[in-house]
């Protein structure tokens, strides 16, 4: 598939292309006022700019790559700043589960949905991760991003977390990973229900505003890190995006945690 070249990206290109057009201009001998090179006003110039964008399109494809570049640095450089400003509510929030060593040193956060079939499958990742690495702490941050039964589900899902903790790791197993279809509210609450939640108390709990609080949160974090889609994980200063696979968010693992060490965080 050919790359489209962002409308953004045109000025700096056309720029550019001004100057090396100039420079060629120069060496040819051409008679171009100073003055209108610099400014490009001269039908002269935009020929030229024009003829040599079309005998040398490689220069579009270098100029997309230079962008795209300076946009994923500049992505990176935002993340960290917020991974660094808002690390409580990232790593450590209340209304978040945890798999895996609660008082473990390395810390992994998965952004994901329940009905994410991505997430899904991500889920035997989070627990061979768990269960190679005690000392691993695996973070589950809600973000119900694909429509509004996702979003009914999730806040089952918090109340349920809040009624029952204990008993959480079962609820998210059948409901992430059950064969129940697409997850509602009425498969939320039967499967809560299943596992002993008292259906009055945990519909109560689900009118709470600390619930509605907690989901609003994650999507303010999201939108921050950049996160656009589930499973989208952060893992030291890092984002990552995508159901990598166990292997390597095993390695961003340890990239993380010899870089802390290194930090002495």
């Amino acid at each position: 598939m050919k790359k489209l070249i962002p409308i953004g990206v045109a000025g700096t290109i056309v720029s550019l292309a001004a100057l090396v057009c100039g420079y060629q201009i120069a060496r040819s001998g051409m008679n171009v006022p100073v003055n209108a090179a610099a400014t490009g006003a001269t039908p002269e110039l935009g020929e030229s700019i024009r003829n040599y964008l079309l005998a040398n399109p490689e220069l579009l494809t270098e100029m997309q790559t230079v962008m795209e570049e300076k946009e994923r640095a500049e992505q990176l450089q935002a993340s960290m700043a917020t991974i660094k400003d808002a690390s409580a509510d990232i790593f450590k929030a209340p209304s978040d589960a945890v798999i895996g060593n609660p008082q473990g040193k390395t810390t992994i956060v998965e952004f994901y949905d329940y009905n994410c079939g991505f997430c899904r499958r991500a889920m035997d990742d989070m627990y061979a991760l768990t269960k190679a690495d005690p000392d691993l702490r695996f973070v589950l941050k809600e973000l119900p991003i694909l429509g509004p039964d996702s979003q009914r589900a999730h806040i089952v899902s918090q109340a349920f977390h809040r009624l029952m903790p204990e008993k959480y790791t079962e609820f998210h197993n059948q409901l992430l990973g059950g064969d129940k279809g697409r997850a509602t509210e009425e498969s939320a609450v039967s499967i809560a229900v299943a596992l002993g939640a008292d259906e009055a108390a945990l519909r109560a709990e689900m009118q709470k505003p600390e619930v509605i609080a907690a989901l609003q949160k994650n999507f303010e974090l999201a939108d921050r890190l950049q996160i656009t889609g589930t499973p989208s994980y952060v893992i030291g200063d890092e984002v990552v995006f995508g159901a990598l696979g166990e292997q390597i968010l095993s390695q961003k693992i340890a990239a993380a945690r010899e870089q802390c060490q290194t930090a002495a965080c």
